[in-house]
């Protein structure tokens, strides 16, 4: 791999170079390139060019060796070792970058992590105010309802009251005539015995 881009914003290229010479110096053919702060990182390489290279003998560094791995192109030169055909070679790439693209759907970014999470206590913190406001309206409800009952019993009582207030109101006078008449039977009878 070759720096190059400015500072603090590399590219690299990847080459095939003699292992004796500078990172930075000579080098024999460009393979592809790579940009490691963009985001995703891209990543162009020359598959066809990159396998020559592979089967002549070339040993990636360790990074370039990550980066091929990634592509499948080290996959596809493991298979071309074993002696597989080309069909079955396209086969098992195809099921690899499937499984890899599953994969890669499971795993999330930090990032998206975290708008996850923060998603998530939206939500959480949405459904216990909506519970809150369900509980504050049934309270409300249940209020009204005893209010309701309470004035229906008033009203109720109260069309009872002067019913109950006007039976005993005639009744009082009769009441009242009964311990008159009865004192004046007792005086009448007090005549008769003086």
């Amino acid at each position: 791999m070759q720096r190059r881009g400015r500072k603090k914003l590399p590219i690299f290229k990847i080459v095939a170079a003699d292992s004796r010479f500078p990172r930075d110096g000579r080098f024999i053919e460009t393979i592809g390139q790579y940009k490691p702060l963009s985001v995703p990182a891209e990543l162009e390489i020359d598959e066809e060019r990159a396998l020559y290279w592979l089967q002549n003998g070339a040993q990636p560094s360790d990074t370039v060796r990550s980066l091929l791995s990634d592509q499948g192109i080290m996959l596809h030169f493991h298979l071309l070792r074993k002696g597989k055909s080309e069909e079955e070679i396209q086969q098992e790439l195809e099921a690899w970058r499937k499984d890899k693209e599953e994969r890669r759907a499971k795993t999330l970014s930090k990032k998206q992590r975290r708008a996850q999470r923060r998603e998530e206590e939206a939500k959480v913190k949405a459904e216990a105010e909506a519970k809150e406001k369900a509980e504050e309206e049934a309270k409300a409800r249940k209020e009204e309802e005893a209010k309701a009952k309470e004035e229906a019993a008033a009203a109720e009582a109260a069309e009872e009251a002067p019913a109950a207030e006007e039976a005993p109101a005639e009744e009082a006078p009769a009441a009242e005539d009964a311990p008159a008449e009865e004192t004046k039977a007792k005086d009448d009878s007090e005549e008769k015995k003086a």
